[in-house]
């Protein structure tokens, strides 16, 4: 999950983590998140663990030394450096939810799905953005669509929603498509 590590937001994105660490944990997910303690990171971290759900913190060691990590995760990963943070994020989620966020949440929104309009990985990419903070991202990429500067399929790559509940609609559809079926089960086993 990429979400807001600065503290001087309002009030209403802690909210919206708090909901979505809830919501996670009540539909047996596990957080993989930044590792930090800090604004919304840390209080999706804490609804998840609250609901009974599972964390898993990646941090690289220079926020370690500046005591912002969060030693309640449930698994600590940490990290020489940013890029091997995103590296181990990438590799242990299933897919990716963005909320409300700085440059550092951009940067990372733009790896992943950069790397699924590239079709590198299949893994759902969900914006909750009920505020409307990325719609002029949305509006920019538009335009450049327009101009021939993006793939044609660049927005099949990625899902813009407003609710929770719509998020996680969007995050469980390929998930639970990648489950086998009962003929795929049936099919392995008898070749």
């Amino acid at each position: 999950m990429f979400l807001a590590s600065h503290r001087k937001i309002d009030r209403k994105y802690l909210t919206l983590a708090e909901e979505v660490g809830t919501e996670l944990a009540r539909r047996g997910h596990t957080l993989v998140s930044g590792g930090a303690t800090v604004s919304c990171m840390g209080a999706v971290a804490r609804a998840v663990r609250a609901g009974g759900g599972r964390t898993v913190g990646v941090i690289p060691q220079a926020l370690v030394d500046i005591e912002v990590a969060d030693h309640d995760s449930d698994e600590l990963v940490v990290t020489t450096d940013m890029r091997e943070r995103k590296g181990v994020m990438d590799a242990r989620s299933d897919a990716f939810l963005v909320l409300p966020g700085g440059i550092g949440t951009l940067e990372e929104l733009f790896e992943i799905w950069t790397t699924r309009t590239l079709g590198l990985h299949d893994r759902p990419l969900v914006i909750l953005d009920p505020w409307g903070l990325y719609a002029p991202l949305r509006s920019l990429v538009e335009g450049m669509h327009t101009e021939g500067f993006t793939r044609p399929d660049v927005f099949d790559a990625i899902s813009w929603t407003t609710t929770v509940e719509e998020a996680f609609a969007h995050l469980e559809k390929r998930t639970r498509h990648l489950e086998p079926s009962v003929e795929e089960l049936g099919e392995a086993t008898a070749g």
